[in-house]
This record gives structure tokens, sequence and C-alpha cells, in this order.
């Protein structure tokens, strides 16, 4: 008996329940295979597939296009109404047919205007064998009007009032976006007390002084058009001499104890709760009468707004927002209707029957309130439409009996309320198409003999053909018993032997005819490892070899492949493979480890592994505790599509308790050889139920594990395959960028071959623009990561999405990601550059914007170009590198710091894009102002005298301007680091040397030295210097002893002061010689080696001739001689001889001094020894006269 696949029979007649029609529906309906050779063969009905939204919101800058696309064989034709009336296209010279379309383009930018068009159209595609229609397309031209004019007067409060900014936006279509900026266009920030409500206005839970400012202001943002319309700043005053009292919260909006409000099913629903207090109150939100939705519940604007996406009927019922504060609560209840537009529930689906078979086209849909349904036949309502003996209208459904090829029609399901509608078009295609195989003929099929073999033949035929498959020439029968076949028409061996092998026939019949097919079958041996290689023990240095012996089917390729832990062997000598043989020489510690033999073939492979330990060359033989042994004894069971239970018998646990163990797992079909972790489960445990990926063959292995690790793996378990299942993701990191300006780089990151869940994968790429009103377009590529669309427009924004595919089917809708077509260089440079200097380094530079079509890609920013061009000081021209200075995104003005004072500047402005920049603007020159210099280069000291400094200095390195003159300040410091007066001197500016003179001799200077231009002083530069010292000192021994000191710097002599002071000291000597010569005469010479000797005076003692003091002082009248010359003995002893009557041993000289009564005080040195002339200090003895020249 032959194997056969019969046609079902006709469905029951009408009047059986609808469970049996549409049971009815799915046995006899025809599927059309997607065969592009086939397609472009089969008469079909048109079919809208791409058409403008319903409301359609037009750009009156734009020329109008009004989308409508159909197939269908023969190709419709297309007609359009406007306002429900014929709309005559050829009478209007603005409106043209796109060729073999029904996408209307109105020329408005030519002549006419966008409001001319408005109205509500609707396109009609029709061949032989029906009429589609599209949606009803409201066209609407967008609108942004402007700001009603309106005098605000400001706003003053006291510190902790509530305040309301009212925005009233103007309406315009659609409706703006609110938004609050100042006038440096940044965004005013918002908190628990100040927010923005949902109607644009702006709350002051309560306000602060920080709030007072004079330019709040509302924008509004027209996307459609691309404008921002501002309102009239508004100024607020806070004033804090009376803060308000603390209060509890009340209300701003909404207004009262409740409220209603009414959304439509799968909008936003938006709850808003703004309210005023002092302290600021905190919203919370509940649902009286149920829980808010976990996954659809959002909170916005600082809770005071409460948002449920996806509304449903579910998400009806009564809100309630609570404000609270220290001081008390208040709440509001919103009490809140979901109502819905229609949706569908079923929606008709295109019908292909054969003549004489039996259908039905299901329409239904749900809303609130509910929808009601009405049939068209090709545009036309139902009710009077050509009679159809074939149909029967029933409610939502309409039943077909008995069809023929006259019912083919294009029926439209509308479906409405008083919130929308849907409209659906579905097509009765009657065929009558004689069998039609789509196999290619003879295919060659090779498989592994015990394995499944499956043949196919694909096929299409109206009405559906019967199936039938034969084996050999003669035609022999297939027993059902050992065949299976599918209603794909592919027939199924679930166990080939070789005796399968043959050339089998495929005929498909129906009543117009009949198609025929045969494919051929191979059956192959299987690969086999008739000798594995073995688990070996050796010793350090040793040689070891692993056997594999494999069988394979003569006819194919065999490839032997060794492993070592499931990765290539290493690159070293000491290994060699020959034909059956894997040989390891002089054997180390790394060789360790488990050598894997794998056959492999075109249809099959096989794998065995063995185990090397290798051992110390004397082991112990002394116990220790160790890893366990692998499990072994690996079985599948309970095998299902997504699912399997392993079990397994553990190894010898070498005296440690296995705690867990570790099953991995292989994907033999995509990464053979590379295992992947599973899971875990404890060590008491021997079964697991794994959880399984599509179209992967498994292998298992497991490891067990104890307190001193893991054991080796157990050997693989048997491999299995899971069937196919469209992928479960779409590929990640997708995204479109332009590599060049007229292109659109879709890349992203493919899936795995683990991921791809079924063969034959690949990616359908989408990209439409962004704010066009395109449909999709979408390309299938093969497996790779990227895709290239070119002739894009220059920096578009696109929505790309990229889903994934195999022969099974489609992956879930993929995420839409937003790209750029490529960027270019910008075509316009910035405009009305100006330069406004503010000092003499610094400048603001304003440009205006460049339009944004212009920038033709991202925005960077703005790139000044400025380059000091000319000196206004010497007025040379000289070119240096021209320095760059950008600045992020949007801002039209910059500052420029760091520039040269009295200075000629020359700048341009480009504007940047991640293309590069674009052409400069005209050069603009502009001046600095002179400023202060630096600091003269350098100040010296030269040619030091006893009265006077000379200083010469070079002038500052940047005058900054024309010099004017320069400053010398300078002033003594005496020895005790004090200051002197401050003498001002101004130089000219031509100068570069000035001497100072009337200085006073051996005295330090210190020295203030800066330059001037007109804007002001510079920086000063300081020095110190010295005059030159007095050279006076101890006359020659030959010259003779009281000789006064002469002064070579100053001529003390003349000095009034010291003539009085001279005097007055000689007056009180001359009466000392009287009183001495009066006592004299009465008693002799004056005793004074005896008063010496009583008195032992060390302080009238001769000073030593180290000291460099004068020694004895003869009287000028006695002319009597010195003793030895004019020094005391080294010994520091006065003789009898040497003064019995002479006032020396009083110390009496040029440095005596007296009180002012005139008695004596003492011995006075003569002069100190000398010391270095350091600071400011004298180098000569402090007498009388160096005391007044070194005062200051």
């Amino acid at each position: 008996m032959q194997l056969k696949i019969m046609p079902k029979k006709k469905c029951l007649s009408a009047g059986r329940a609808l469970l049996i029609l549409i049971l009815c529906q799915m046995l006899s309906a025809l599927e059309v295979p997607l065969d592009p050779k086939l397609l472009e063969d089969l008469v079909q009905p048109p079919t809208i597939t791409q058409q403008s939204p319903k409301d359609y919101i037009i750009d009156p800058r734009e020329n109008i296009v009004i989308q409508c696309e159909a197939k269908g064989k023969p190709p419709p034709s297309f007609s359009w109404t406007r306002n429900g009336t014929h709309f005559d296209i050829d009478k209007d010279p603005l409106v043209t047919m796109k060729t073999g379309s029904g996408t209307l383009t109105i020329n408005i930018m030519s002549d006419g205007k966008a409001e001319t068009y408005e109205g509500v159209y609707q396109c009609t595609a029709r061949n032989e064998r029906g009429a589609a229609i599209s949606n009803n397309i409201v066209i609407r031209s967008s609108r942004s009007p402007l700001w009603t004019k309106e005098k605000l007067e400001p706003m003053t409060l006291r510190s902790g009032q509530s305040l309301v900014l009212p925005c009233r936006p103007p309406m315009g279509l659609p409706p703006p976006i609110i938004f609050w900026m100042d006038n440096s266009f940044q965004r005013l920030p918002q908190s628990e007390r100040v927010s923005q409500g949902l109607n644009g206005d702006l709350y002051f839970s309560n306000v602060l002084p920080e709030d007072a400012r004079e330019d709040y202001i509302c924008y509004a943002r027209f996307n459609h058009t691309q404008t921002i319309q501002q309102k009239q700043p508004i100024s607020v005053k806070v004033t804090s001499a009376k803060p308000h009292r603390e209060r509890p919260p009340t209300f701003l909006t909404p207004e009262g104890n409740a409220s209603r409000k009414e959304e439509l099913r799968g909008n936003v629903l938006s709850l808003e709760c703004i309210a005023e207090g002092l302290p600021t109150p905190i919203i919370y939100w509940i649902k009286e009468d149920g829980t808010l939705p976990i996954n659809r519940t959002f909170y916005r604007n600082f809770k005071k707004t409460l948002q449920i996406i996806q509304v449903t009927e579910a998400d009806s019922g009564n809100y309630q927002c609570i404000a609270k504060n220290t001081l008390g609560a208040i709440h509001h209840t919103i009490s809140v209707t979901v109502k819905a537009a229609p949706y569908w529930i079923i929606a008709p689906q295109n019908l292909v029957l054969s003549p004489g078979e039996d259908g039905t086209l299901i329409c239904r849909a749900n809303g609130n309130p509910k929808p009601r349904i009405s049939w068209l036949s090709n545009g036309v309502p139902i009710e009077i439409a050509p009679d159809d003996p074939s149909r029967k209208i029933d409610g939502d459904t309409i039943i077909f009996s008995n069809v023929q090829e006259r019912s083919s029609s294009v029926y439209q399901c509308n479906a409405s309320n008083e919130y929308g509608y849907l409209l659906a078009n579905a097509f009765v295609n009657v065929l009558a198409e004689p069998p039609r195989i789509l196999t290619s003929a003879n295919t060659l099929y090779q498989v592994i003999a015990d394995r499944p073999a499956f043949l196919d033949c694909a096929f299409f035929g109206s009405p559906l053909p019967s199936i039938e498959w034969f084996k050999g020439a003669k035609g022999s029968a297939l027993r059902e018993d050992i065949y299976i076949l599918h209603e794909n028409g592919t027939l199924e061996i679930p166990v080939a032997q070789k005796d399968s092998t043959g050339t089998y026939t495929c005929v498909a019949r129906n009543k117009l005819g009949m198609a025929k097919n045969e494919v051929h079958l191979e059956i192959k041996d299987p690969t086999r490892i008739i000798k594995q290689p073995e688990y070996a023990v050796v010793q350090r240095g040793s040689t070891v070899s692993f056997e594999c012996k494999v069988k394979h089917d003569h006819t194919l390729i065999l490839t032997v492949t060794w492993l070592k832990d499931h990765s290539e062997l290493p690159s070293d000598g000491r290994f060699t493979v020959d034909k059956d043989h894997l040989v390891v020489a002089d054997v180390n510690d790394d060789d360790g480890g488990t050598y894997t033999c794998v056959a492999n073939t075109t249809l099959d492979n096989v794998s065995a592994s063995a185990v090397l330990s290798v051992v110390a060359p004397t082991p112990t033989p002394a116990p220790i505790y160790d890893v366990p042994n692998p499990p072994f004894d690996l079985e599948l069971t309970d095998q299902l599509d997504r699912s399997v239970q392993l079990s397994w018998t553990p190894g010898d646990d070498n005296n440690s308790p296995i705690t867990k163990f570790i099953i991995e797992y292989e994907d033999v079909m995509h990464e053979a050889g590379l295992w992947h972790h599973q899971t875990e489960v404890p060590g008491t445990q021997t079964t697991a139920q794994l959880k399984l990926s599509p179209y992967v063959n498994y292998a298992f292995r497991v490891m067990a594990v104890n307190s001193l690790g893991r054991s080796l793996p157990s050997e693989a378990s048997e491999q299995y395959l899971t069937k196919a299942a469209e992928p479960d993701k779409n590929p990640t990191a997708v995204e479109g960028l332009g590599s060049e300006p007229d292109n659109l780089v879709i890349t992203w990151k493919p899936l795995s071959g683990f991921e791809s869940n079924g063969p034959g994968l690949q990616y359908k790429v989408s990209w439409r623009q962004k704010d066009g009103d395109d449909e999709w377009t979408s390309v299938v590529v093969a497996n790779v990561s990227k895709y290239i669309v070119s002739g894009t427009p220059t920096f578009v924004p696109y929505l790309v999405k990229v889903q994934a595919l195999n022969d099974v089917g489609f992956a879930p809708e993929p995420a839409v990601v937003m790209g750029h077509s490529g960027e270019d260089l910008p075509m316009v440079a910035p405009g009305n550059v100006r330069v406004s200097v503010v000092n003499s380094t610094l400048a603001e530079v304003h440009w205006d914007p460049v339009p944004l079509k212009s920038i033709r890609g991202h925005l960077q920013g703005y790139r000044i170009y400025y380059w000091k061009a000319q000196s206004s000081s010497n007025r040379n021209r000289r070119h240096i590198e021209k320095k760059i200075l950008t600045f992020q995104g949007s801002k039209t003005h910059g500052m420029l710091p760091g520039l040269e004072p009295f200075s000629h500047y020359t700048l341009n402005v480009r504007v940047v894009n991640g293309k590069g920049e674009g052409p400069a603007s005209p050069d603009r020159a502009f001046h600095t102002p002179e400023g202060v210099p630096s600091a003269p280069s350098s100040l010296k000291i030269v040619n030091p005298t006893l009265d006077s400094l000379t200083l010469e200095w070079d002038p500052p390195s940047h005058p900054n301007g024309i010099l004017t003159e320069y400053t010398l300040k300078y002033q003594p410091i005496n020895s005790t680091h004090e200051l002197g007066p401050l003498i001002d001197l101004k130089i000219p500016a031509n100068k570069t040397r000035w001497t100072l003179k009337n200085l006073n001799f051996s005295t330090r200077y210190k020295f203030y030295f800066y330059a001037q231009t007109a804007a002001g002083s510079g920086s000063q530069i300081t020095e110190e210097a010295v005059t030159t010292v007095d050279e006076a000192g101890i006359l020659p021994p030959d010259v003779g002893a009281g000789k006064a000191m002469a002064s070579r710097q100053v001529d003390i002599a003349t000095q009034g002061w010291f003539i009085g002071l001279m005097c007055a000291v000689a007056l009180l000597i001359l009466i000392l010689l009287i009183v001495c010569f009066i006592r004299r005469n009465k008693g002799g010479k004056y005793p004074v080696k005896e008063k010496e000797d009583a008195h032992a005076d060390p302080e009238i003692q001769p000073m030593k001739e180290d000291d460099g003091t004068f020694g004895e002082y003869s009287d000028a009248e006695d002319h009597k001689p010195l003793k030895k010359g004019s020094r005391t003995p080294s010994d520091r002893t006065v003789k009898k001889e040497d003064s019995d009557d002479s006032l020396v041993d009083y110390g009496e000289g040029v440095n005596g001094q007296f009180n002012e009564d005139g008695s004596f005080i003492g011995q006075y040195s003569g002069k100190k020894e000398k010391e270095p002339a350091e600071g400011n200090e004298s180098s000569e003895a402090p007498s009388p006269v160096n005391a007044m020249n070194s005062f200051v």
C-alpha cells in the first residue's frame, strides 16, 4: 500500500457551531509558500503594504507626501477620495502620484498653502480580484502660534508664601513642550519645593529669598516646526522682613477634595498633586481599592506626578494623593475611568481557497464602549455590494460555502466607537492551480546509519494536493509502520539502514493535475573508535604512547585530531602523532592531563579520552587523601524539547566526602571540544534536571568536588540534539553611524551559534528616517555583523532595528535604536562676529550660531583662531603661531584670556562637528589697550663713591604700551635695619642710567624701581647698595701719637655743633689742669703711682699693643719724652719713671670723656680692632664723629 496524504474533507455546513467553522478554516485554508517564482505566477487581490498615519500632522514648510503602497497580481491601480468625494488629481497641477504607487505629493513649496489641502483622505488600490482601501488619513497643518502680548507686573512676596507662576502657552498643533529657563537659557532648578506642573505652570510650595530673580521665563517648544516661543520674563521679589509662619499643607492643584480623570487604554495615565505649605510638604500616593501595578508605575516630578504606563481597564478606580508636613496632612481623591478605543481580538486574515471549498473571515474587536462591527466588500458597504451566493454575514463573521473563482474579493472590517476605529483588509482569493513541487530535483541526502533521515517534498496546489511516496524505479510501496509522512510533504525514515539507500519519488496530485520529483538517499557507515586510548601512569622522564584506531565509511574523508585537556597539543617536539598513535617523550609533570582522540567526517564525529598521570620515579607507598575519582555511568532520561534528566554513579571519594557535583555541557554542533558550566548539585544528589536550549547537540560530563579539590571529568554522556526553535533574543550593541556623508553603517554584535536556536541564522535589518513618515525598509542578511545603507542624505536621524531569524522563525520584535547617517563638513561660517575688549589682556567674542541644517553633523562646538599680527608699540609687523580656543556645545560667545596689552589681534570663528571644521568667518581685527608694564629687566648699582651711586637698568621686556617715565624710590638703612625716610624720584622714560649724589658715606640704601605707562605703574624691582667706606685709620708710630684723625669723607671740623663740643671739652681740660697745678704747688708732684698701687683700678691701665690703642699721652706743656717708645710694656704694668705726674694714667686723649659736671668717667679706648664692613655699619670706631656720621 502506498503512503498518502489526502486533502481534508469539506467542512460542515454553515449552520454548525462556530468552533467547527474555525476548525474547518484551519484545516482547509491554503498557505502559499514564500517561493518567489511561485508568487510571480499567482493571481492575488490587492494588499495595502504602506500608508500614512491616521492623524497626519504636516509641516507647512515642506511638500505634503501622503503614502499609499500596495501589492497585487496584476499590479493594482490607485485612486483617492477627499472628504468623502473623489479627488481628481489630474485637475490640480500641484498634486502628482508616484508611478506604480498611490503615494501623493502635493507641491506646496512652489505655490499653494498647506491649509488648502487639509481634510480626510482615503486611498483605494484595485485590480481584477478586488479593491483594498486605506485608513481615513486626516491631514492637518502644524501650527506654532506666538504668545499673546501681556504686561507682567513684578510679584512681591514674603518669605514662606506660596507662589504659582502661570505659563498659559499658545495652543499649537501638536501641543508644545513647556519648560522654564532664565535669560541665559539655563534651566531653572526644580525640587520638592519648586516644580513645574503638567499644565506648564511653575509652583512654589513656599518661596525663599534666593528665589528672587527678574528672569522667570516660560518657553514653549513646537517640535514639529522646530520653533521655540517664549513668554515675557516674570520678576519675583522676596522680602524676609516678616517671614510667613509655618502652616499645614493645602493643594495648589487640583482644587477641592476630589476630581475625575478619564484616560484611554494603552496610554499613559498621569495624575498630579502639588501642595503648598511650610515646611515643604511630601506627597504620597495610594489606590483605595487595590494596589498600584508594580512594573507599570512610575513617580515623576519629586513624586508629585503618578504615571501608569500601558493603562488598562483594570486600572480604573480611586487614587488618593496625600500631602504631609510636620504640621498636618491633607488628601485628594482622583476617580479614574479607563475607556478604550477599539483593539483587535482576532483580526481578519487573508484566505486562499480552491473552488468548491468553504472558509470563514472573523473580525473580532473589543473596546469601551463595545465597538460596532461593519463589513465592506471592495471598499463598498456590504449591504449595497454585489450579492455573492457563497457568502453569509453573521455579525463579526463572514461564512463562505462552495466558493468559486468569482468569489474572490477584498473585504474590509471596520470596528469603531466614539474613541476611534480599526480598519483591516483581508482578501478571499479563489485559486485553481495544478500541483507544483518546489523541492529541487535529484537532491542527494547522505545520512549515517541508524540515524533518522528526512526527505523533503515542498508542494503547492489548489485544491490541496495529496502526496504519495514511492521507492525505486518500480514504484514499490512504502509501509506506514516504517515511514512517517509529515503534512508539509516531508518523508521521515526514523532509523535509516543500509537497505534504505535508493531513489525516492514524491508525487503530488489534485483534480487539476499531477507533479513528481525524485530525490536520492545514501546511507553511510558510522565512524567508530575500535581501539581507544587507555589510562596511563608513568614516571617523570619516561615515554608514553596512546593508541586510537578508527574505522569509518571509506567514501567519507576522515580527520583525526588529538587534544590535551580539550585544547590543542603543546607545540613541543616531544609530542609526535602518527597514523594511530600519540607518543609523548621525556614526560614531565605538566604533561599530566586528559588526552582526547577526535575522529571527524563530514557527517559525524566521535571521540575517546584517556588520562595521563605523572608520578615521581620512586613513588612512596604511604596512603594520602586525594580528590575524588571521576563519576561514571552517565545516563540521559526524560528527554524533552527544553529539558533532560541526567543521572550518574559517583566515584571513590578517596577518604574525603564529596561536597558537590559540577555538571558541564559541550555544544557538539557549534563549539565541539569546548565545555561550559551547566549547574552544580549537592554531593548527596546523583541526578539533575537540566534546562536546555533549542538546536543544540548536547553532551554532558560530571566532576566531583571534595575538600581537596575537584576530580577529573567523567566520560561524556551520550549526545542529545534538541529541536530547533525561533531565536529567543536579538543582537545587542546595535548602532547606526555613518562613515561617509551618504551612507549609514548599521552594526551589531551577532548571536553565537548557541544562541541561534536553529539552522539558517540570519538578520533582518530595518531602517527608516526618524523624522519622516516612510515605512521601514528591511533587508535580510547572512550571519554578519554589519550592513551599509548607501545613498542616504547627509546627517539625518534614522531609526534602526536588527531582528534575528532562522529557518524556524523570527526572534521577538527588536528594540529601536536611533542613529545618524554620515556627517559632512559644515557648510556655513558663523556670522556677525563681534569682539568686545574687556581689558588689556581679555576680550569677549560673540557670534551668531550657524543654522542647524548647515552643520551636517553632531555639533561639537565653535573654534576661535586668533593671532597677534602687529605690535602697536613699535608698529612692526610680525606673525606668530595661531592660537586656538574651542567652546563646547552651542555657545555663541567666549572669552579670550592671556592677550598681550597694546597689541593688534586678528581672529575668525569656525563651527566644528564630528567630521571636522567648517569654513572660517571673515577675519575680525581688534586692538588691546595699554596695560601696566612688566618690571625693568635688570637693575645694577655701579661706580659707588663716598657720596654717590650710579644706577643702570634695562627697560621692561614687556612694556605693554608706551613708557611715560620711571619712578625711583630709595631710603637708607641703619645698623639696626631700621628704614629711614623714603625719597621719590621721577626719571624720564628715555633714560637707562641715573646717578644719585649727596648721599651719606658708608651707608646702605634700598632702591625701589618701576616703569609707568598711561595705564599705570608696573611691577617693581628692588636692589640694595652701600656708599664707599671712610679710609681714616691709625697713624704710623714714626709719625707720633696725639695726631688727630682726619676724615677724607666729611669735613666735620667745619660743623658748628662739633666746634662747640670741642670748646666745651677744652674748657673742662683747662679747669682740670688748673686744679692739678694748684694741688701740685701745694704738695709737690701728684702721686699717680701711689694712687695706682693703692687702688689697682684696671680701668686706668694702659691698653695692650694688640688692642691697637694709643699708649701714654704726654702733656703738651711738659714735653716729657716717652720711655722705651710710645707704647706700654706687654705685661700691662706701668713703671714709676714712666709717668709720675702725667694724666695718661686716667686715659686722657682724643677720646677722653667727662660727665656733664666735669667729673672724669674713665678711660675710653682710642680705636677698636678693625671689623669687616658689613651692612651699613661703619668700619671706624664709634667716636663722636663716627657716631654722628652713621646716624640716619
